[in-house]
């Protein structure tokens, strides 16, 4: 199954003992079933588990989601949480290039009858795609100087509500309300700001995109019925992150990290995982354009979903009461936070970092959102395309487990570039066309890397968080139209 020992605890969970590497001072956890293994052993993502064991200052476990995957330093989507009072450490690898790369979905008023004609959803796919600006390096219409530029990242969604990019109440349903305070502009490069001012409000490539689908099944209906839930209602999924502002703080800081590494006498099985002390001067200076990274993201959601908005209403020509656009949450999947949790019995500070997996705060936790806290915390786990998506809520026996987190999303089983060769020969356009879904793609093999079968089966990853008390299930949604970078 894999080069290394992973014994199976529990249905749904699977453990890599301490010593099965050099340097662990925790094990690792897998959340999976029998069938998910078998794709994890596909990569060395597993062995990624137990490198993060060795991390300074790390509590409990070195954890993975289900959609685990091979990626730089820790797998794509780990969680690890070190004690940032303890000499715990702070890991780029462990936040991921992709910094805030999230999630948000909206709710309207529109059914899926109002959209489902096949000439309908046609035009409709071509409106935003022509409308968002997506791909590789595209730009956007927002100019920002470099003033501008700092309010945005020390503002972050706050900056485009304030600027008429949406609703104040926006903001309520977005995880730190779009903005980490505490962010630094001074801490950026030169090089990050210049890769960020033409991009704001653009969409980008891989595997982010902007979905319109409709409201298949609801299995929590009280939790649905809070969230503004119901079958056969048109949604709106939104997935981008910091763009290439984001990719060059990550790079830029693990340069630093790389030279910082033997300063603090930090030894690491794979040098990719290059950390330094979450409290020395090079840990602040990372935290604090992390958070600049974070804020971008977050305004970048919030000016993408303000456009489509837009769209919808233009293409439909009714007005803002009619469409009724409502954002349930915006969540981030890439990031590290400081928060409080109860270890051995204790209550630590912990720099949690959530790589690839998605915060999952419980019933009652004070950062949810007040009309859903009674239900906990809305968490997004998208599909691709041609798979469903899924709205989860936050539970008791997560926070519990894996300080408040689960998964984000299928998983990768295989690359883009496996993918493009499994593809080819294929149209993937006319292939989704077949199942009534309409897709639009800036690069000539976009369509052919993020086909489904390059992803997991999203549904069986859902399955184990829901059954492993990880997080709820609450909706699943079915795309129509989807357009990608």
């Amino acid at each position: 199954m894999s080069d290394i020992t992973i014994n199976k605890i529990g249905d749904y969970k699977w453990e890599i003992p301490i010593g099965t590497i050099p340097g662990m001072r925790v094990p690792g956890i897998i959340y999976a079933d029998e069938r998910l293994m078998k794709d994890i052993a596909r990569d060395k993502s597993a062995r990624q588990v137990a490198n993060g064991a060795t991390l300074p200052g790390i509590v409990k476990a070195s954890m993975a989601m289900p959609d685990i995957h091979f990626g730089y330093g820790l797998p794509i989507g780990g969680v690890v949480a070190t004690d940032i009072d303890q000499d715990g450490i702070i890991s780029p690898g462990g936040t991921g290039y992709d910094i805030n790369c999230g999630v948000r979905v909206a709710m309207t008023n529109l059914t899926r009858e109002d959209l489902t004609k096949r000439d309908r959803l046609q035009k409709l796919v071509d409106t935003l795609f022509t409308r968002i600006p997506t791909g590789v390096g595209s730009k956007g219409s927002i100019k920002l100087n470099r003033k501008e530029q700092e309010k945005v990242l020390t503002r972050g969604a706050r900056w485009a509500v304030e600027r008429g990019l949406g609703e104040p109440e926006d903001l309520v349903y977005t995880e730190e309300e779009g903005c980490m305070d505490g962010a630094d502009p001074s801490a950026v490069t030169d090089r990050a700001l210049t890769r960020g001012a033409p991009q704001q409000g653009t969409l980008g490539a891989g595997n982010h995109f902007i979905e319109v689908q409709y409201v298949e099944e609801i299995f929590d209906r009280t939790a649905a019925n809070t969230f503004g839930i119901h079958e056969g209602q048109i949604a709106v999924m939104i997935h981008s992150g910091s763009r290439g502002f984001g990719h060059q703080v990550c790079t830029d800081s693990l340069e630093v990290m790389n030279r910082a590494v033997r300063k603090y006498g930090i030894e690491l099985p794979d040098r990719q995982l290059a950390c330094v002390p979450f409290n020395s001067p090079e840990g602040q200076d990372y935290w604090r354009a992390m958070k600049c990274a974070a804020n971008y993201a977050w305004a970048n959601r919030q000016c993408l979903m303000h456009w489509v908005r837009e769209a919808l209403q233009d293409f439909l020509q009714i007005g803002p009461s009619d469409l009724a656009f409502r954002l349930v949450y915006d969540i981030a999947h890439n990031i590290v936070k400081v928060e409080k949790h109860e270890v051995d019995g204790k209550t630590r500070t912990l720099a949690v970092h959530r790589k690839g997996a998605t915060r999952a705060f419980p019933p009652g936790h004070r950062e949810v959102p007040e009309r859903y806290r009674p239900y906990g915390q809305p968490v997004i786990i998208p599909g691709d395309m041609g798979t469903s998506s899924y709205l989860l809520r936050g539970t008791e026996g997560g926070m519990k487990e894996t300080f408040g987190s689960s998964c984000h999303g299928a998983g990768r089983v295989l690359s883009r570039k496996a993918a493009i060769k499994a593809a080819k020969g294929r149209a993937i356009w006319r292939e989704l066309e077949d199942q009534g879904i309409f897709a639009r793609a800036t690069g000539k093999t976009s369509l052919m890397e993020e086909m489904p079968e390059a992803y997991k089966d999203v549904s069986a990853v859902v399955e184990v968080v829901h059954q492993a008390g990880i997080a709820a299930k609450v909706a699943k949604m079915r795309p129509l139209c989807v357009i990608k970078g």
